[in-house]
Formats: C-alpha cells, structure tokens, sequence
C-alpha cells in the first residue's frame, strides 16, 4: 500500500522560469535512464523477490523513494514552464525574435498534450515505455542492472547541473546527485554479497551443461589486439583468462532448406 502526501522529499522549485530546461529535465524524468525506469525497475524486482527480505526491503524503499524523485521532477517542470509562450503569429515572431527562439525550443508537447506541465517522455518526445525496466527474478543481475541504471541517471544528472545556473534547479539536481550516491552504493554493496553467495557467473548453476573450454577465451575479432592484455589474468570467478589470435569459424557452412514457394520468397 502507497500513501501519498503533499510535501515533497527535497526542494524542487526554481528561481525563474525556464521552458528550455524543462525540456532538458524531460530526460531526468521519461528518458531510457530516468527516474520513471528506476521507479518501475526496483518496485516489481522487489514485488518479484521471494528470497531474502533484506534485498526486497532496499528494492522496495529505493522504489518508493524513486516515486518522490518523479514527483520532484514533476513538479520542478511545471514551475520552470510557468507562463511560457504556448502560440505567435508571423508577425509577433518578426517583431519578437526572442520570444520566438524561446517557443521554438520549447517541447511542444509540453503545450499540446499536457498544457505546461511535465509528461512521460524524454526531450525529444518519444513515450517512456516499460522496455526500459528490469526484473528478471534473478537478483544478482537485477542488482548489476541497478548499478549501471543509477550510473547512468547520475552521469546524466551531472550533465543537467552544468546546463544551467538556476540555484534552485541546482539544488534540487545537488540532492539527486548525493541519493543516486547511495544507490550506486547500497546495489554494489548488495551486488557483491550476492555473489558471494550465488557465484560472479549469472545463473550460477549452469556451468556442467556449457562448453567449459570457451568459458575463459578472449577471442581476437578485431584489427587490434588490445584484449591481449587480460590473458593470463584472473578473471573474477578465479579462472584465468588466455587468448586466441585467430578464432576459427566452427559451425560449417549452413543449408537451409528453401521456404514453400507459396510464401513468396526470394529463391535465388
């Protein structure tokens, strides 16, 4: 159960409006490595976990959590689109080139679909969509997902911090730089537990059904050979590394039997 209230988790107003960066945050909120995809991702990892409750508790209060990021986005949005133009005609843009370049890059469905306020999609306009989430009941790889999610949303947020010198958009960006922080950390932390106890290889069980004597190869399928430099390392499961030069192809030429020509393919 989710029970809402009205104050936000961190400030999340501007010191002016700002349509332009509203259109940046766009990204920060429905972009691939946005707030929306870890919201998503950690709730149903969490809802999905039956192991540990340790692991489902974190899942569901960085989730949780993830939603007041969304809101704070949200609303962050809205203000900055505060009064921002929504329609010129020819001869206001001639008479006005400023306001003209403001509405020009603008999002325009900022105005058209969701008069002036935040929507689920980045800033180009393209829907956030449940593609970009993760969970496939496997902890170990939900957690190593988590990790590159929040290093993305963070790298991302650096990005937006150094697009403007709105002190309060900054502030609000400080504070989500500092959680996506902790994050990185508690899912490393988590990570490394997991494999400790279910192996570095995800899923861990399967190594007497694979072809062991490949497990280990760096295999030279480029001009350069700069892979050259982990053979004879230890690779994190304790098993060294060595190196093939020239990779042989070994499955034989295929034979695929042509379609029934009613299907209309191409014999040649």
């Amino acid at each position: 159960m989710f029970r809402h209230t009205r104050k936000l988790q961190y400030n999340a107003k501007p010191d002016r409006p700002d349509p332009i960066m509203a259109r940046r945050l766009q990204e920060a909120l429905g972009g691939q490595w946005g707030e929306t995809t870890g919201m998503m991702s950690y709730l149903s990892q969490g809802w999905s976990s039956t192991g540990d409750e340790k692991y489902k508790d974190l899942l569901l209060d960085t989730g949780t959590e993830e939603i007041g990021h969304v809101e704070m986005i949200s609303t962050m949005i809205g203000y900055l689109l505060e009064g921002a133009p929504t329609t010129m005609t020819t001869e206001e843009m001639k008479n006005d080139p400023a306001k003209a370049a403001l509405l020009s890059g603008m999002d325009p469905e900022h105005a058209l679909v969701h008069g002036l306020n935040a929507g689920l999609n980045n800033p180009n306009g393209a829907a956030w969509n449940a593609g970009y989430v993760t969970s496939s009941g496997n902890l170990v790889a939900d957690m190593r997902f988590n990790v590159v999610r929040e290093s993305q949303a963070r790298l991302q947020v650096s990005r937006l911090y150094d697009m403007t010198d709105d002190e309060g958009v900054r502030d609000m960006l400080k504070f989500l730089l500092a959680r996506e922080t902790q994050h990185q950390l508690q899912f490393m932390k988590a990570q490394e537990e997991l494999e400790e106890k279910y192996g570095v290889i995800v899923p861990g069980n399967m190594h007497d059904i694979e072809h062991s004597e490949y497990a280990h190869v760096l295999m030279n399928f480029s001009d350069g050979d700069g892979s050259r430099a982990f053979d004879g390392q230890v690779a994190k499961d304790g098993q060294k590394f060595t190196f093939q030069e020239n990779p042989e192809a070994m499955g034989g030429i295929p034979e695929v039997k042509p379609a029934d020509p009613r299907l209309h393919n191409d014999q040649g």
